[in-house]
């Protein structure tokens, strides 16, 4: 099929991601004929087993992306570990430019590059995870002409990210995971949606972001997406603006680091804990080392200074105590009550 009518498909999954691609691609022919690209948010570190279940899970080969690959139609390409996969006219592209919602590869710059590259011909399917992690993109899709297909959040292991696409995009179709795949071949046998002309203006949009977030762009022009906010960006600790007219609410940083407003709840949640242990682990020093100078001051007949020593070393530990109850209560579910709080705000 020649590359400029060949359909593809973008899917994104997260938490309980590998098992729902297992029974995704079990379900898909061997004459599949469209191409399919896969984030799964991953480790840095992970192996990179995925294509390797994949393929053996079902009939179509997977294999990791590499730079630069043709895309061909019953091929499987997935992100591997520490790199964005995105998509051209016909070839993929690696990026390690920054993360985008605490990840890297993350499922929104697939999504954004599927729109810019294949318009009405790219389908987005958003599979189980947390938080919202590709529904801007899947928006992107569906603004470019593409479908929009969402697993039913019932159905899914960890619902949360089904749940944010449904609550801001305009989705053609919502499946359980074991008719997805029947769904698929159908649509990618039907005629694509109609091209409509009047998107033009919001594909040069999704295009300057994605040129941007894989620093196609000068951070300098980062205005150009929107208003400076009061936020700074917790990876880089630079200036953040808060995307214009987006949904779900989104901020980037010039550096081109990308958070919806739950994932930057997430991730300032995430550095306040890590401050909150090297607090504990400072208090926790200190009173080893004076209680250390108080045993030397014990030794040499001071025994005032030596309990004015431990005095203080009892309160570094009672203050070292306070601080682990503080992240022992925490609660554990900020991070889905800030998407919730977002979603409300954002009605």
């Amino acid at each position: 099929m020649p590359q400029s009518t060949q359909r593809l498909i973008a899917i994104g999954a997260s938490t309980g991601g590998i098992e729902a691609l297992k029974v995704l691609v079990a379900g898909l022919p061997a004459n599949f004929p469209a191409a399919i690209a896969i984030v799964n948010h991953i480790a840095p570190d992970s192996p990179g087993y995925l294509p390797e279940i994949l393929s053996q899970a079902g009939r179509l080969p997977a294999d990791n992306a590499r730079d630069g690959e043709p895309i061909r139609a019953g091929r499987i390409y997935v992100a591997p570990p520490d790199r964005h996969l995105l998509v051209r006219p016909g070839y993929l592209t690696l990026s390690q430019s920054a993360r985008e919602n605490r990840a890297r590869p993350a499922i929104d710059p697939l999504f954004r590059s599927a729109a810019v590259a294949y318009g009405n011909r790219a389908i987005g399917v958003v599979l189980t995870g947390a938080l919202d992690d590709g529904t801007a993109g899947l928006a992107a899709i569906k603004g470019c002409s593409g479908l929009a297909v969402v697993q039913d959040p019932v159905d899914a292991a960890m619902p949360s990210m089904p749940e944010s696409a449904l609550r801001h995009v305009i989705v053609d179709h919502v499946v359980p995971l074991r008719e997805m795949a029947l769904l698929l071949v159908k649509l990618v046998e039907e005629d694509p949606p109609r091209d409509l002309r009047e998107i033009a203006a919001i594909k040069r949009e999704i295009e300057m972001e994605l040129k941007f977030a894989v620093g196609e762009m000068s951070g300098a022009k980062i205005t150009e997406l929107g208003e400076p906010s009061l936020f700074t960006c917790p990876e880089c600790h630079g200036m953040l603006v808060e995307l214009h007219g987006k949904l779900p609410l989104r901020y980037r940083c010039h550096t081109g680091h990308a958070f919806t407003a739950a994932n930057l709840v997430a991730a300032l949640r995430e550095n306040n804990e890590s401050s909150l242990w090297s607090t504990i682990r400072s208090f926790q020093e200190m009173a080893a080392l004076l209680r250390h100078i108080a045993e030397h001051a014990g030794d040499r007949q001071q025994a005032n200074l030596s309990s004015e020593l431990e005095r203080h070393a009892a309160e570094a530990e009672r203050q070292a105590g306070q601080l682990r109850a503080v992240l022992t209560e925490r609660d554990p579910g900020l991070d889905e009550a800030a998407v919730a709080v977002a979603n409300e705000a954002e009605g």
